[in-house]
């Protein structure tokens, strides 16, 4: 089975993990937060080799801070790394951001300034990162609220440039594409079109608020109409992709997520038949 061929996976949450143990649903791939697992013990991380044993499982970071100015956490990478070899996880990912500066987290995503100096920074960080990690890194776009002033590239001209100096690979959050569209007044199509969609590895959908003067990317409800749209959009230009539904509050039963993931499925049929 190559990357593409994985299908479509459910965000795995602690609420849910009695339930895929015992039930063993029908879907075709999990991804983990690898902080909730990198330290624990006891059931969660039992739960999660076992799950690991049935399931294709892919790792998702929300803390390693790849766009501060801090040094790189290399404990942090080689706790990383040896949960991504225990569970044989086919990819780990990030996101593009930065989370913290001087020992400080904000526990927050926060945008980095679009600039040559910004790219430069990002792309020997991965290159250090994928050396420690021993494979190839994964970074989402962010869903964003606020801009650096002197920008000289847009997101997605970033992405492009950072994917190809530094060989990292995409996660293309089709939701974060829409709310930072509303928020920034881009056009979210014009983002799609230009990625290089060869280096697209995986895609995330979630439900935000619409909070009527901006969007937030809350992941507490089902994905909106918008999204739905932009995604069967995203899979006309980059083929079928490993597509993933997180879920992050007000989680609903399993079933709940299951139908929801049903309707991705009929959206990535109408967007490769385009």
């Amino acid at each position: 089975m190559t990357r593409r061929d994985l299908g479509f996976g459910i965000g795995l949450r602690s609420p849910h993990l009695r339930h895929v143990l015992e039930q063993q649903p029908a879907v075709d791939w999990f991804e983990a937060i690898s902080e909730n697992f990198m330290d624990s013990g006891g059931f969660h991380r039992h739960a999660l080799d076992r799950i690991a044993e049935r399931y294709p499982l892919v790792l998702h970071g929300v803390s390693m801070s790849i766009g501060s100015t801090d040094p790189l956490d290399l404990a942090y990478l080689r706790r990383l790394r040896r949960l991504a070899d225990a569970t044989r996880a086919r990819w780990v990912s990030d996101h593009l951001c930065w989370t913290g500066v001087a020992g400080l987290n904000t526990h927050d995503l926060l945008p980095l300034p679009l600039t040559e100096e910004a790219l430069a920074h990002v792309t020997r960080r991965v290159g250090i990162v994928q050396d420690v990690l021993e494979r190839q890194l994964v970074l989402e776009n962010p869903s964003t609220y606020v801009e650096f002033g002197g920008a000289t590239m847009t997101e997605w001209e970033f992405l492009s440039r950072l994917a190809a100096d530094s060989g990292c690979g995409l996660l293309l959050d089709v939701n974060n594409v829409y709310v930072s569209s509303v928020n920034h007044g881009f056009d979210p199509t014009e983002y799609l079109r230009a990625l290089p969609h060869e280096k697209v590895v995986q895609i995330h959908l979630a439900g935000h608020t619409d909070l009527g003067t901006h969007i937030v990317d809350t992941h507490d409800r089902p994905v909106a109409d918008p999204v739905w749209e932009l995604y069967a959009q995203a899979v006309a230009l980059t083929g079928p992709v490993p597509t993933l539904l997180e879920r992050d509050d007000r989680i609903p039963p399993f079933d709940e997520l299951l139908d929801e993931l049903a309707t991705a499925r009929q959206y990535a049929g109408a967007g490769a038949a385009r």
